[in-house]
């Protein structure tokens, strides 16, 4: 079954959703901690939680966010945004994250990238690969890339990378429908690559086409922000499929 995997993107210590990754068309929903036990309460186990403001400033902001939901949720979050140093990835570890996602790091500065995959193995570093129209974007997805998606992914697939979150920018926020096109080539090219679709997701048949696509996990955000897919409708699918 795929995992779902709800989504809390932070600004300012809110909860916040961007419409194709522009932060001038921002959306708030209030309280992350209120939102992450919401998700709890309806048998969702995993959190992707990213700091937008670190993502555009290249430093961790909005740390004590995801401090208070570690703390007071048993969520297993995978952290995002921001991530620079070394010293950012112990403090995301240490302030609760179970994993962590980088992905304008990975392009960046690959070596530093290989190095924590190195040290805390494939299980704990996920690669983030955010793209628009095949092509790799950076810096909160400010920044576009000459470097092509299936390029990026075949590289570090090599170098052991076993999951990738990837998010189709024109799709995010836009409540459309993922890229199925594009997660379908993605699996078919690395069957092995535990891959993370993100992006579009704007029903529950959604899920259901990917699940059945063979995708190994689903980022949901706005939908269920904007009540598309109730949490009620997730925690059924949940338990019906185990």
């Amino acid at each position: 079954m795929i995992e779902i995997i709800p989504a809390i993107d932070i600004i300012n210590g809110k909860c916040v959703r961007l419409s194709q990754g522009d932060y001038s068309r921002k959306v708030e929903y209030g309280d992350p901690l209120d939102m992450a036990l919401k998700f709890e309460d309806h048998g969702l186990k995993r959190l992707h939680l990213v700091d937008l403001d670190g993502a555009r400033e290249q430093r961790l902001v909005n740390l004590r966010v995801l401090e208070q939901i570690a703390s007071k949720t048993g969520l297993v979050i995978d952290a995002g945004g921001g991530l620079r140093s070394d010293g950012d990835v112990i403090l995301a570890f240490e302030s609760g994250a179970r994993m962590v996602t980088g992905g304008s790091i990975a392009v960046k500065d690959r070596s530093l990238f290989l190095g924590w995959l190195k040290k805390y193995g494939p299980d704990k570093i996920i690669l983030g690969a955010d793209f628009m129209d095949g092509m790799i974007a950076v810096s909160g997805w400010e920044e576009d890339t000459s470097i092509d998606l299936m390029a990026f992914l075949e590289a570090y697939h090599a170098e052991g990378i076993r999951k990738a979150i990837c998010t189709d920018i024109a799709m995010d926020g836009m409540l459309q429908g993922p890229s199925m096109k594009s997660y379908k080539r993605i699996k078919a090219e690395f069957g092995s690559l535990c891959l993370i679709a993100s992006g579009g997701i704007s029903r529950m048949e959604d899920i259901v086409n990917l699940d059945q696509a063979g995708i190994d996990g689903v980022i949901v955000g706005k939908a269920i922000y904007e009540s598309r897919i109730p949490l009620k409708t997730l925690e059924e699918y949940i338990l019906k499929n185990g």
